[in-house]
């Protein structure tokens, strides 16, 4: 009975962590982009087979419970893994609202995020909420990200 329950708990909190994964297309990140609630809102560019992207995302978390400031994590996984991203999610207890970028290819996104991008990752938007965005291409430490975002908290 004890094995029953403990699976049971397991799977309840496991598709708990999975209902944080949103599958959207370029349009909704978009929409996204242009109607930012928050007086700073962080779109961070990642994959669960990037190692630098992995390594800053527990900072976008922290960051992401700032008041006034709210954090998109966009999986850009191939297509057809879904459920590794979710699984990771689930596994990793991501806090931060997870978006699934479900395109085919980088050209029809990478543009229309900032026309900075090259399209490597890890790869961050600021967003505020007055609509200017910051575009950075790199890999952030805890400091340099704390750092960033109370910048774009102060110029609004």
């Amino acid at each position: 009975m004890k094995n029953l329950a403990f699976v049971l708990m397991t799977s309840i909190s496991l598709f708990a962590y999975s209902q944080k994964v949103e599958i959207i297309d370029v349009e909704d990140l978009q929409e996204k982009m242009l109607h930012t609630k928050s007086q700073l809102t962080v779109f961070n560019f990642w994959a669960t087979w990037c190692k630098p992207c992995i390594k800053e995302l527990p900072y976008f978390d922290e960051v992401g419970e700032k008041e006034n400031v709210k954090v998109y994590l966009v999986s850009l996984d191939f297509r057809d893994q879904l459920e590794r991203v979710k699984s990771f999610v689930a596994r990793n207890s991501v806090q931060s609202e997870v978006l699934f970028l479900n395109e085919k290819n980088p050209e029809a996104y990478v543009e229309k995020v900032s026309k900075e991008w090259t399209g490597a990752i890890p790869a961050t938007l600021f967003v505020t909420n007055s609509g200017k965005a910051y575009f950075y291409e790199n890999v952030f430490t805890k400091e340099n990200l704390e750092k960033t975002v109370n910048k774009h908290l102060n110029l609004n």
